[in-house]
């Protein structure tokens, strides 16, 4: 299932951004540092969207070909909706399955899709402060759930990268404001904030040199309400060493509704960050199956953003290791409360490589995570995410 990044009425704009880590704020490193060793060096990646936790193009949807207060009250009345699969979807148990999966892989880098961070403030319906982003009480905040987390399964991680993709704003309320009969209730600002992160396995051997991020210029501009809308894409990276071999990661979330915007997101990424002259991994939700021909309104085919980046000379490091269709990761129901793992029929979440030869990356081993019943939390019925994540071990030629 394809996930939306964001519903934009006020996009951030964000430069990319480059960082120097300096070796004192390196952790410390307690694992064995696999490049000194007789074996080649290796490095294990994951990549895992772990879902906003509700459709946030519901209130685009409501609000469809109606104007003025009757799109306004369509908005603020299914964003108050949301408010409920957001609650009933509940981040802090799906933090705990997701933490569960990932201190049984251990990967030293993680490339994460879908954080969230929510807030909620004062209702503001009225010009011009409809759809600022200015709500400041933070409701949820998934980053800082997912490491709280971490550390108690005893698997410590931190955010090395990160980027804020989309920063939206909407009111959500019941009733009407301008109708004494049916006045307006349960009256608030809901706020998301919306990153890729990288996150590093504090234990691990890797070691960061530099990071950064961006945002792409394509993206999917709409109307809601009389506001216009940006569905904001963009990619955190890092620049980093294991054992001798020094490699870029990078992770991003591809837009999900048009292919033709998700192509041109994908050539900006492999003339940015993905450029880099050297070993090379990319990770992410790139919402592009490439067993679909699917053609969308664009007139691209569904599959275009992954075949592009394969063209470039990136390989497909799943099929290095196993069959496609021993890798589905995507996608259940909204809710994620599914009673079956049939949802994951298709794959649109990746690892590529690309050596500084050119050649793919050896696969030591590999695993889907989080599609399996027994992934579910017993109490809820709630999966981790509406994705699976992906891991593979990697093995860097000499």
């Amino acid at each position: 299932m394809k996930r939306p990044i964001a519903l934009a009425i006020a996009a951030l704009t964000l430069c990319a951004v480059t960082t120097d880590v300096a070796a004192a704020d390196q952790p410390s490193r307690s694992a064995p540092d696999r490049g000194q060793d007789a074996r080649p060096p290796a490095v294990e990646v994951m990549s895992r969207n772990i879902y906003l936790g509700v459709d946030v193009t519901r209130p685009l949807a409501a609000a469809a070909g109606k104007e003025g207060l009757e799109a306004l009250l369509a908005v603020a009345h299914e964003a108050h909706a949301m408010e409920e699969t957001l609650a009933r979807t509940d981040f802090r148990t799906r933090a705990r399955l997701l933490a569960r999966e990932i201190s049984r892989k251990k990967p030293d880098l993680i490339g994460l899709q879908e954080v969230a961070k929510w807030r909620s403030g004062p209702v503001e319906f009225l010009p011009p402060q409809v759809g600022v982003p200015n709500a400041t009480e933070v409701d949820a905040d998934f980053l800082k759930i997912l490491l709280r987390a971490l550390k108690k399964a005893g698997t410590p991680y931190q955010a090395v990268a990160q980027q804020v993709e989309s920063d939206v704003e909407v009111p959500s309320f019941l009733g009407n404001p301008l109708d004494p009969q049916n006045p307006m209730t349960d009256a608030e600002d809901v706020r998301v904030t919306i990153s890729d992160v990288v996150l590093e396995r504090k234990a691990s051997p890797v070691r960061i040199l530099k990071s950064g991020g961006g945002q792409y210029d394509a993206r999917l501009s709409l109307g809601l309400a009389g506001v216009n809308v940006d569905f904001v894409r963009g990619f955190a990276w890092v620049t980093a060493t294991a054992g001798k071999q020094r490699f870029r990661f990078v992770t991003t979330h591809l837009e999900a509704f048009s292919s033709g915007l998700a192509l041109q997101q994908v050539e900006e990424l492999l003339a940015g960050p993905a450029s880099y002259q050297g070993n090379t991994i990319l990770v992410g939700d790139f919402n592009s199956d490439p067993l679909s021909s699917t053609v969308d309104d664009s007139g691209v085919e569904h599959k275009a953003a992954y075949d592009a980046v394969v063209a470039s000379g990136f390989h497909d490091q799943w099929l290095r290791f196993a069959p496609a269709d021993q890798g589905w990761t995507s996608g259940l129901s909204e809710t994620v409360d599914d009673e079956t793992a049939e949802g994951f029929d298709h794959r649109i979440d990746f690892v590529f490589g690309r050596t500084a030869s050119g050649k793919a990356f050896r696969v030591r081993s590999g695993d889907v995570t989080g599609d399996r019943l027994r992934d579910r939390d017993p109490a809820t019925g709630l999966w981790p995410s509406d994705h699976a994540g992906v891991v593979l071990d990697l093995l860097f030629r000499r």
